[in-house]
């Protein structure tokens, strides 16, 4: 499947959304929930191009040309540039953008470089503020939505996690920033998900086996559970703005 293609449907009805890390995991899964809304959905992925392909091509079996691939390195500001201009190019207009792309992993004290902090804070923020940027102008004549996809550790850091735990705090607050800056057209909301997924690198599995037994759930949720509210935040909020939206079993809410 082609990576860029222009000229598609620009009928009233028919809304696009732009997902970073649409590939795989809860990436993908928010993207099976807006395309089921249907919503044509622009999937953003690095370097996963098989998964980011193999989903688009189910989308459009079910409804043809309504998933469409957009590679970028997102530590690349000017890539993140481009890709907004390629994203809005698509089907000529944006109404939705999910900033979901995320780098997870732990840098004790003691052995942070200057590599960890320009990875972890550009995926984690830098990324979803010069994306968010780049998208504006098409958000606010569309009078769109964002969604910033945070985590429960912005407000209660992860042990050894100190780095990645500040760039999701950051993009905390700048979710609320770009409320203020990009309403009245805009809306810009969050949400924090607690233990949905095993962690892909295994020195990850104990913490999160240890968040289970401290949220008062006692057991993980599922993409779908992050997936179902970034759609509420997008497409049945028109009132909510600013705002981070927890779902982590009541993690957030416990001792």
């Amino acid at each position: 499947m082609a990576d860029t293609q222009t000229s598609g449907d620009d009928s009233p009805g028919q809304q696009v959304a732009l997902i970073t890390g649409a590939a795989r995991r809860i990436g993908a899964e928010i993207a099976r929930a807006l395309h089921r809304a249907g919503i044509n959905v622009l999937l953003h992925y690095r370097g996963s191009r098989e998964a980011a392909a193999t989903l688009a091509d189910e989308f459009n079996r079910d409804r043809p040309d309504s998933a469409r691939l957009l590679q970028a390195d997102l530590l690349d500001v000017e890539a993140v540039k481009n890709l907004a201009a390629r994203a809005i190019e698509q089907y000529g207009r944006l109404d939705f953008l999910v900033n979901n792309a995320s780098t997870f992993y732990p840098t004790p004290v003691g052995e942070i470089t200057l590599q960890h902090w320009d990875d972890l804070m550009g995926s984690n923020l830098k990324a979803p503020l010069f994306l968010t940027q780049a998208c504006a102008p098409a958000l606010r004549a569309r009078h769109g939505a964002v969604v910033n996809i945070v985590d429960i550790h912005a407000l209660r850091p992860l042990r050894n996690y100190p780095v990645y735990s500040a760039a999701k705090a950051g993009l905390w607050a700048l979710t609320q920033a770009y409320a203020h800056e990009l309403g009245p057209e805009v809306r810009v909301n969050g949400v924090a998900p607690g233990a949905i997924l095993l962690p892909e690198d295994e020195a990850n599995v104990a913490s999160h086996h240890s968040m289970i037994e401290r949220t008062p759930l006692r057991r993980p949720g599922h993409p779908s559970d992050i997936a179902r509210t970034v759609l509420f935040l997008l497409c049945e909020a028109p009132y909510i703005n600013g705002q981070v939206v927890p779902v982590d079993g009541g993690r957030s809410a416990s001792q």
